[in-house]
């Protein structure tokens, strides 16, 4: 098998154009073996519904098929792919819940494929997934290429933003102070105000006007949508 020459940053730092990381990814794909590329991109923030940005070369008439059947909902890939620190192989199991999808999938010429889900230090979560029509990717072969597909997954995950920049971040990052953060952390461990103010010490008034602060820098109702954004943005870490 010849030796494969994975995609470097430099490689992608100069694009600027969507069409332009498009013809990146479809050279990717190529010189690993495959046919075709999707990439698709959820931010941390909204929980409910968040905006989706993908971009693919696949069969137009499977891509307009896909959204109009909003396969989306129900793509076994996406979830199997979070389990798995490898690329997720395309299999009969795998689509055991959703047969059409894989029928349909396979009728555009998407016979063979696999997936490698990455999220960032912010929550954004993105999955790559590479297909074809032919030949059947091997344990072999997967061995071989596995490095290349996820350090590829990593630089499309990163630079994805900087030519969509919208996409960026769903969600503005706050800024907390460690005093802030510190308090969001004990709090996410169920610890309460007066409890914090023993161990801090601080005083229970003092607890309740950071607090007060996180939730204003998050746009956060409450004290429990506070924990959560915060945790979802990697800012208690």
């Amino acid at each position: 098998m010849p030796a494969l020459r994975a995609p470097l940053p430099s490689d992608i730092a100069s694009l600027t154009k969507p069409d332009e990381l498009a013809s990146f990814l479809a050279e990717a794909a190529r010189s690993l073996g495959f046919d075709y590329f999707a990439y698709g991109r959820k931010p941390a923030l909204p929980l409910a519904n968040p905006p989706a940005s993908i971009i693919s070369n696949y069969p137009s008439a499977w891509q307009q098929r896909y959204a109009e059947a909003e396969y989306v909902k129900n793509d076994p890939t996406i979830a199997a792919s979070r389990r798995s620190m490898r690329p997720l192989v395309w299999s009969d199991e795998v689509f055991a819940g959703a047969k059409q999808l894989w029928s349909e999938a396979r009728d555009a010429g998407l016979q063979v494929g696999c997936a490698q889900f990455i999220t960032d230090g912010f929550g954004n979560r993105g999955m790559l997934t590479l297909a074809r029509s032919h030949e059947p990717l091997t344990d072999r072969e997967l061995q071989a290429k596995s490095t290349q597909i996820h350090w590829l997954s990593v630089l499309v995950h990163e630079h994805f933003p900087r030519i969509y920049p919208q996409e960026q971040h769903a969600f503005e990052i706050p800024s907390l102070t460690e005093r802030e953060i510190e308090i969001l952390r004990w709090s996410a461990d169920g610890k309460t105000v007066a409890e914090i103010a023993a161990m801090l010490p601080i005083s229970s008034h003092t607890v309740n006007f950071h607090m007060k602060n996180a939730m204003e820098k998050l746009a956060a109702p409450n004290k429990s949508a506070a924990i959560l954004r915060a945790a979802m943005l990697g800012l208690l870490e």
